[in-house]
């Protein structure tokens, strides 16, 4: 109203407009450390999905090496007498590559573990065991994050404006929102809050209080069936929030609403 710029507590594509400043507990984040992964932006998530197996194979790598070096395989390169913890290893570079060869399951042949190596055998397990568990993390961490219904909800449209108007001789305030796509979404299902501080009847004030806006939850209507372009209602009723709310401070008061429609894509 009136041409001001208001900061937004939620914008208008979806994001929340909150930073968390001061958080000194950070450990926290780390005892989710699945959940935090899935939140980084996608140049994070990348570079410690690379990281993740780039570091284990060194990590294996480097313990082949040492392995090889301290039974003295590397002083007997090309004795065939002698049998090596695994054969046609000859440096770090080719115990690395035996550490992909193994965790990755490609197995080439060239280079193969020998029975003659017990302490080869137990690294042998531990990598095949922690390598399974590193897949599964990384590739379970990256599928949640390119499954989120981020850009499916850029196919959900809401009308730019909500009006006040009279339905049924009722005062209601209203929005469309409508599915560009061909794939419905199932159990959707809609709710709206009024963002707005007050202050209470002792001299408490509440910055960004929440207030629930009915939109149909006692008849059941907030549950959608959208295949077409929906009108949703809140009635001004003696229990709504604006029910003391006149037009003109309407239009000076600060305060947000936010819709949330939730649901299930049907194609996944």
């Amino acid at each position: 109203a009136g041409g001001r710029h208001r900061q937004r507590y939620v914008e208008k594509d979806g994001r929340c407009n909150v930073q968390h400043g001061n958080v000194r507990e950070t450990y926290r984040y780390l005892t989710d450390i699945f959940t935090t992964l899935v939140d980084l932006p996608w140049r994070f998530s990348l570079l410690v999905f690379i990281l993740a197996y780039a570091l284990t194979w060194l990590f294996f790598g480097l313990i082949w090496w040492v392995i090889a070096y301290s039974r003295g395989d590397l002083e007997h390169l090309g004795d065939g007498a002698w049998t090596p913890c695994v054969n046609n290893l000859n440096g770090f570079v080719s115990a690395f590559l035996f550490s992909i060869e193994t965790e990755t399951t490609i197995g080439y042949g060239h280079r193969v573990i020998t029975d003659q190596c017990p302490q080869g055998t137990v690294l042998l397990l531990l990598q095949a065991i922690l390598g399974s568990m590193v897949n599964a993390f990384m590739v379970g961490c990256m599928f949640v994050k390119i499954s989120q219904p981020n850009k499916r909800a850029e196919t959900l449209v809401f009308s730019s404006h909500a009006v006040v108007a009279l339905r049924d001789e009722r005062l209601c305030l209203m929005f469309r929102v409508g599915d560009l796509r061909d794939s419905h979404i199932v159990e959707a299902s809609i709710r709206a809050k009024l963002i707005r501080s007050k202050q209470t009847r002792e001299g408490e004030f509440i910055p960004l209080d929440q207030t629930d806006l009915s939109v149909g939850f006692e008849t059941g209507d907030d549950r959608l069936f959208l295949v077409s372009p929906l009108v949703i209602s809140h009635e001004i009723d003696e229990r709504s929030p604006f029910w003391d709310v006149s037009r003109h401070q309407l239009e000076k008061d600060d305060f947000e609403i936010v819709v949330i429609l939730e649901g299930m894509v049907e194609a996944t």
